[in-house]
């Protein structure tokens, strides 16, 4: 019997996800002054205000109020008429520096012996349903919000759209687990007024699906198009006008979409938010690396699926547990069990081992705090920042390192021998 699964996802004009991009931008910008910062930085966003708290440690100055409008406007908040906007928002600092009981922890003799950041568990998903490995139903949602940002942007077509959107949408399932067909699509987008409630709903509701959704078919693969084929239900703006929205509808916190930013449900989550946090902090850093270990497992068939777990505790280098489950799909002649054994004593999972080995004290953050931190493409990219007054630097940084399939080899050789 089929059964349904769900993942939504938010645009990067949603609240959350503006206070997420806030927090991340700000660690950027220390990390590119200083890249040994330590960083936990929080925001808060609500009508005409936005309100920053954590802690910091570095030798950088930065101006933050500078970088915190600066990321509003490129969001899309220049209109003071959604009672959000860039250059009219008050910002309110509460930054301090960082405990020195923290630091004690982390800060070792040795660089290689960096004591976990905090105590808790991280997770890491894989599996076959898509050509980079995500759940394809929040793989559709993502694609969908980064259609609607696009034309948003461009502002030739669906003019009325604002910055603040959310998509659903609902796979269905056969007993084997594989995915059939696209049962469900929800979209909330704000938007301007600009006719008659039931008129306006009308064309809003047609663009999604007749300029949205061919977008979106057209950047997949023919198996991937072929789910499309079928009735599928639409449900666009459910509620009525969205006119009202952002942070004017809702107010935004750092960290309160963690399931959007990672698997969409699928899998598990340890709880931890990432964006604001340096590396140290194995909530975000051990979260990446768990993400590239079941992603290079799957591609290098091992299994189908996987979720990995990792453990530590505050100020201890070693990781206290790994766990492995392969939902019955592993294709070699071991225990889910045997395979977390022989990955521990293959692989280096130190704190000081994962900064190093995905070069996570570049300034990489601000572009994985929209659209999910997890499926995402490496590339290299340059960025300028400006900071300790008026000096600015230009960096050249790879992005989303833990998406690269570059351990398949050795899982093969690990496991094959």
């Amino acid at each position: 019997m089929s059964y349904f699964f769900t993942s939504e996802s938010v645009s990067e004009g949603h609240p959350d996800k503006i206070a997420d991009q806030i927090s991340d931008a700000i660690l950027d910008h220390f990390l590119a002054f200083d890249p040994e910062s330590k960083v936990a930085c929080e925001t808060m966003v609500t009508t005409g205000q936005v309100v920053l708290a954590g802690e910091v440690n570095s030798s950088a100055y930065v101006d933050l109020q500078k970088v915190t409008r600066s990321t509003i406007e490129a969001i899309g908040y220049t209109n003071s008429d959604m009672k959000f906007s860039y250059d009219s928002c008050g910002i309110l600092s509460a930054i301090h520096e960082q405990s020195p009981e923290i630091r004690q922890g982390v800060d070792k003799q040795s660089q290689e012996e960096q004591g976990a950041g905090d105590q808790g568990m991280m997770f890491g998903y894989a599996c076959s349903e898509t050509e980079n490995y995500m759940p394809l139903a929040l793989e559709l949602s993502h694609m969908i919000l980064k259609e609607l940002a696009a034309i948003r942007k461009e502002r030739k077509q669906m003019t009325y759209l604002r910055p603040d959107a959310k998509a659903q949408v609902t796979m269905e399932y056969d007993d084997n687990h594989q995915p059939i067909r696209v049962h469900t699509i929800v979209v909330s987008t704000q938007h301007e007024s600009f006719d008659e409630d039931d008129k306006m709903l009308k064309i809003i509701e047609d663009d999604i699906k007749n300029l949205i959704i061919p977008k979106v078919k057209n950047k997949l693969n023919q198996k991937a198009q072929d789910l499309f084929q079928g009735k599928i239900k639409y449900k666009v703006n459910p509620t009525g006008k969205f006119v009202i929205g952002g942070p004017h509808g809702d107010s935004g916190l750092t960290g309160r979409k963690i399931i959007v930013d990672t698997y969409g449900g699928k899998g598990a989550h340890g709880g931890g938010a990432f964006s604001g946090k340096d590396p140290s902090k194995v909530d975000r850093s051990a979260a990446y690396a768990m993400r590239h270990l079941a992603k290079n497992m799957v591609a290098a068939g091992l299994c189908d699926e996987v979720v990995v777990q990792i453990s530590y505790a505050i100020g201890i280098a070693e990781p206290m547990s790994l766990m492995v489950n392969t939902y019955g799909t592993s294709k070699i002649d071991l225990s889910d069990a045997q395979i977390a054994e022989k990955i521990l004593e293959n692989f280096d999972y130190r704190p000081f081992a994962i900064e190093r080995d995905f070069k996570l004290r570049q300034p990489i953050y601000t572009e994985t705090a929209a659209y999910g931190h997890m499926g995402r493409t490496p590339k290299t990219v340059t960025k300028t920042f400006e900071g300790n007054g008026n000096e600015v630097v230009t960096k050249e940084v790879e992005l989303f390192t833990w998406e690269k399939l570059d351990i398949v080899d050795r899982l093969k050789a690990v496991f094959r021998s």
